[in-house]
């Protein structure tokens, strides 16, 4: 059996890596791989410099790559350095700030707004390593928390009353309330105070913060909560959320203005794929989903079907 050589460019980031580690990981359930990480950083001149080269340093010594993939657009310039150098097809994650036709293939979120051509393939949010569970329980649940950011503010009193809500409504469940790195010191403080308490509805929640988790930590926690609430403004969360399978509610945060990603999250509303925290404080219903998001496989299944020649089956 022949091996697909593939080269990951890192930017860094914990989000691109998801992203890019989700279609690797698909890939390798597919056909079979041999994957070398690269620091994908090269930003400006010197990755520049580098791509008029026809030169790529990090992969000296490494066997050329059939398929060279990056998220985040600190990788793209090394990218196009790489392929040059060394060969291969380059797939970037995102809507690239370069020309489109620079790549061979562009796997868009539908709602950055993908244009139509050979090029492009849309899909349904971002690409992660979440996996539909088959072990997921009824009495554990998860409420992942973020924070501020450039699309939205933040009520933290509205959230945590909100948070107490649904712990009310269920406290024969076990809650695991989960906050990020852009979540507030005074919303954090609130939800650990909820956590702290033994008495009442507060009983049932353990607050784990963001420092004591580990890069596994949340598929796993995806993987076993049968129940799952995500904060608006945590968009890749949500994707990841409907992956595993989770019957899945949005925790609204105010917004800033109207952007790609809040109509991402409108149209996730709209089919009913996600349940709207007000709607179930109505008395609406979260369903667990019958065919959970599995955009990294079906995104894999279609490079391969794209260049059949590089699939190692």
């Amino acid at each position: 059996m022949a091996t697909v050589v593939v080269w990951r460019l890192s930017d860094g980031k914990p989000g691109h890596d998801n992203q890019s580690r989700g279609l690797i990981r698909a890939l390798g359930r597919l056909t079979a791989l041999e994957c070398h990480e690269l620091n994908g950083r090269g930003a400006g001149r010197r990755a520049l410099w580098s791509t008029l080269a026809a030169r790529f340093r990090p992969g000296q010594g490494l066997p050329d790559p059939a398929l060279l993939i990056g998220a985040g657009h600190a990788t793209h310039l090394p990218m196009l350095a790489a392929r040059i150098a060394c060969g291969g097809r380059a797939v970037v994650l995102m809507k690239p700030s370069l020309p489109l036709a620079w790549f061979d293939l562009c796997l868009i979120p539908e709602h950055d707004g993908p244009p139509v051509r050979d090029n492009v393939l849309a899909t349904h949010g971002v690409l992660n390593t979440v996996r539909a569970s088959d072990c997921a329980r009824p009495g554990i649940g998860l409420i992942l928390v973020g924070g501020p950011s450039s699309h939205h503010r933040w009520d933290g009193p509205s959230l945590v009353r909100m948070v107490r809500a649904i712990l009310d409504a269920h406290p024969m469940v076990a809650w695991r309330i989960a906050d990020s790195r852009r979540t507030p010191a005074c919303t954090r403080h609130l939800l650990r105070a909820i956590s702290s308490l033994s008495t009442g509805a507060a009983s049932n929640c353990d607050f784990v913060p963001h420092e004591e988790t580990g890069p596994e930590w949340l598929s796993t926690a995806l993987a076993e909560a049968g129940t799952v609430w995500v904060t608006e403004d945590s968009v890749s969360m949500l994707y990841e959320a409907l992956s595993a399978g989770a019957a899945t509610g949005l925790l609204p945060v105010p917004r800033r203005r109207s952007s790609r990603p809040s109509r991402g999250v409108d149209a996730l509303l709209a089919s009913e794929q996600v349940t709207a925290f007000e709607r179930w404080a109505e008395g609406a219903a979260l369903p667990r989903s019958t065919v959970p998001l599995n955009e990294a496989e079906r995104c894999a299944r279609a490079l391969l079907a794209r260049w059949p020649e590089i699939d190692g089956r």
